[in-house]
């Protein structure tokens, strides 16, 4: 497995979340279940970051680097919407 690969991640992620749902399912301690929360809370931000990454590197670059004002200003204006609502969770 590329240890950069968001599809992979999140496939881990999914196993450990199935996790945290058995624990609920067994009555287990509630602290020992938040701190699983918090594990895939943070995997998630990770997969999150690894996806923005490979946009600003792709998309946005080339956007950027483009002919049409337009499309740099739209491409812009979706990475500080992203932020915004990140910043309401």
């Amino acid at each position: 497995m590329k240890q950069d690969d968001p599809l992979q991640r999140l496939k881990t992620i999914e196993g450990h979340l199935r996790g945290v749902i058995r624990m609920l399912e067994e009555d287990a301690y509630c602290i020992d279940v938040i701190r699983q929360i918090q594990a895939v809370e943070a995997a998630l931000n990770k997969v999150s970051g690894l996806i923005l990454e490979q946009h600003l590197n792709s998309c946005v670059i080339t956007a950027v680097k483009g002919e049409d004002p337009a499309e740099r200003q739209r491409v812009l204006k979706e990475i500080l919407e992203v932020f915004e609502t990140a910043a309401k969770v």
